[in-house]
């Protein structure tokens, strides 16, 4: 499903590897090497693909046009990827070594910093809409807002489900959902119709942020590429714990290991126990089913239906996301 789910679009994200390439390269050797290391790291490459397809519902689709705003969106993800593992203290991500584990934390800082003026740069050079720029000055300070909501809360086992949904909305459902309007925006696309892709995007992107959630506690290292239950050791409590927190027999123990600081690998393994053993896991998978059935929804009657079969595809994929 993976592989078939952008056939549709799979020259414009071969030439995006290609842009992505290029644009990673800086006359400052330390400046290519992290760039190039990220790039290669991969990733789905999810945001540029659902604007890609996006942009091809109108008339007249051109690559060139729509290309750099495409990899301007992915290195501003990859950019969040290289602040948030220096946050998190990460040392690997996909199965790869991370930027900070590499190089340090402050020269990746700097290097994630260079990544989002080089994605800015890019669109100021092709010339797009005020709105785009207006959209991505947003997404940008959505970023930053939902990490700082989150490490507000670190430690602190908050059962505040709106919080936490407004949180996943700011780190990663409104970057997918603008990703779906930026290329509806590219393609001259009515603005009923630019708001349907901005609904559908939204809904994936919280399915998305869900599962992510789920497979921390759900996972192993492997499958993950990065350790599992990291969440909770650093004291960050997401859907299926919060439920937890609210109906399991055991949830004093939970809410006492969850703001435990000093938590050790036993502790850790216990609070996996006590999450799986309630029905958060359950009741965030129904979650997740509800957000994708709305993204489903909202797809327009008008869009042509291998784009609407893409999207479908991609839906199928997130709800079935095991890595």
């Amino acid at each position: 499903m993976a592989n078939k789910m952008f056939d549709l679009i799979k020259n414009d994200l071969s030439q995006l590897e290609l842009a992505l390439q290029q644009a990673a390269t800086a006359p400052e050797k330390i400046i290519t090497e992290i760039g190039s290391h990220l790039v290669a790291s991969g990733g789905k490459r999810l945001r540029p693909a659902i604007y890609f397809l996006a942009a091809r519902c109108g008339q007249d689709f051109d690559l060139q046009k729509a290309m750099p705003l495409a990899v301007a969106l992915e290195m501003m993800h990859m950019a969040s990827l290289v602040h948030d593992d220096v946050i998190d203290s990460a040392d690997t991500r996909r199965g790869a070594v991370t930027a900070n584990a590499k190089w340090g934390n402050q020269i990746s800082i700097l290097a994630g910093d260079y990544l989002f003026a080089k994605a800015f740069a890019l669109v100021a050079e092709n010339n797009y809409s005020k709105r785009v720029d207006r959209q991505l000055a947003r997404l940008i300070c959505d970023l930053s807002s939902g990490e700082l909501i989150q490490n507000k809360e670190i430690y602190k086992a908050s059962c505040d489900v709106q919080e936490y949904y407004e949180r996943i909305a700011k780190k990663t459902a409104n970057f997918i959902a603008i990703s779906c309007q930026l290329g509806g925006d590219v393609a001259g696309l009515s603005e009923e119709y630019i708001q349907a892709l901005y609904d559908f995007g939204y809904n994936v992107g919280m399915a998305f942020q869900l599962t992510d959630d789920l497979l921390d506690l759900t996972s192993d290292d492997v499958t993950l590429g990065k350790p599992a239950g990291n969440d909770i050791r650093q004291g960050i409590v997401t859907l299926p714990a919060i439920r937890a927190l609210e109906v399991s027999s055991d949830r004093d123990e939970l809410h006492a290991i969850v703001t435990d600081k000093n938590m050790t690998d036993a502790m850790l393994q216990r609070a996996l126990e006590i999450v799986r053993a309630s029905d958060g896991i359950e009741f965030s998978k129904q979650k997740v089913e509800e957000f994708l059935q709305a993204a489903v929804d909202v797809l327009p009657q008008e869009m042509p239906e291998e784009i609407r079969d893409s999207y479908r595809m991609v839906v199928s994929f997130v709800g079935g996301r095991k890595y």
